[in-house]
């Protein structure tokens, strides 16, 4: 009996290539998520660690300055992986959330335990917004609406996910790319976009319909690596990094929301591969995200900072120069010597 033909990709279309067979994309010589049936397994296990209804930021809302001009770097934690990088006069944001929930409901679905570390009326005027995958922590229709509103900017994102972002919020600038391309914004500064190792869905019919990406920000006060969602493919894409880009300033990488690690591990990576990835692409320092805002997978709440500091103990990097960073937290970044 022929194979049953697969089903019509609802957000792209475009030729085949190592990471896209023609209707789904996939991480080459990597691994699918799980079926619904580990799922099930997962949820029903009964090994979830309880989060705090509330755990406020030791730090009260940042109010950032308009503009950063210069060598200056400012990184200002909003929450899970928004965060706001300030330099060579551009206002950027990653993974913009600021809605209650990582849900396509307003009454169901993870919840935030501590309000963004800006409050959305004091951010300043946003030029580019980074939106990594379509996962609902990391595309936020509600918020790229208000930012449509408020500050017009242009959204750089990985294939198939304008046309989700197209239909949600009409009239946003967008600007879809493959892994590899790489977007001139001025002011000496450009876009690449690199691969990472995850997946996405925005529902259970359309998985793995449109592409995810890390993202590298080439700037005249060096380059920022913001890695998205991704598992640690053995470092991989690390490696990458490194070789096409020759380091980094600063790099933005996840470290939360990994346990348990046989349903995990190939989707999201552990604060010890985090710091791996940290030497591995050669970053002088690094901000973990993905951590402390929404409850997504078993890990206590704290846990993922007392790893992550264990595993820089461990492979000998200062705690200073990879910070879990806590909502309204900001880091002037140090400058290094021209990578």
């Amino acid at each position: 009996m022929a194979a049953r033909k697969k089903a019509a990709n609802r957000y792209y279309s475009g030729p085949l290539s190592d990471h896209f067979d023609g209707t789904l994309f996939f991480n080459p010589d990597g691994r699918l998520p799980g079926r619904f049936t580990d799922l099930l397994k997962w949820q029903l296990s009964g090994k979830r660690s309880k989060w705090p209804e509330t755990n406020p930021s030791p730090f009260p809302q940042a109010k950032p300055a308009a503009r950063i001009d210069g060598a200056e770097l400012l990184i200002t934690m909003v929450g899970h992986s928004s965060l706001l990088i300030q330099t060579a006069g551009l206002n950027i944001l990653t993974d913009p959330v600021w809605s209650q929930r990582a849900s396509p409901f307003s009454f169901a679905g993870p919840k935030r335990v501590n309000p963004p570390g800006i409050a959305f009326a004091d951010l300043p005027p946003i030029d580019l917004v980074l939106v990594s995958h379509n996962h609902y922590d990391h595309l936020d229709l509600p918020t790229l609406k208000r930012l449509k509103a408020g500050h017009d900017p242009l959204v750089v994102t990985p294939l198939g996910n304008d046309a989700i972002i197209d239909d949600g919020v009409p009239g946003m600038r967008l600007s879809a790319h493959d892994w590899g391309d790489r977007l001139d914004i001025g002011k000496g500064t450009a876009i690449h976009i690199e691969p990472a190792h995850h997946w996405s869905a925005r529902g259970a019919r359309d998985r793995r319909m449109a592409l995810w990406a890390g993202f590298v920000i080439e700037t005249p006060a060096g380059k920022i690596y913001f890695a998205g969602d991704t598992g640690f493919h053995d470092g991989i894409n690390y490696r990458l990094m490194a070789q096409k880009h020759g380091g980094f300033r600063f790099a933005i990488l996840p470290i939360g929301a990994y346990e348990p690690r046989w349903f995990m591990a190939s989707q999201h990576q552990n604060p010890q591969e985090a710091a791996q990835g940290m030497r591995l692409c050669n970053a002088a320092y690094a901000a973990g995200c993905h951590w402390g805002t929404f409850q997504l997978t078993d890990e206590p709440i704290d846990e993922p900072v007392e790893k992550l500091n264990q595993a820089l103990d461990n492979q000998g990097i200062p705690r200073e120069r990879f910070r879990a960073l806590r909502p309204g937290e900001a880091w002037d970044v140090p400058e290094i010597e021209h990578r």
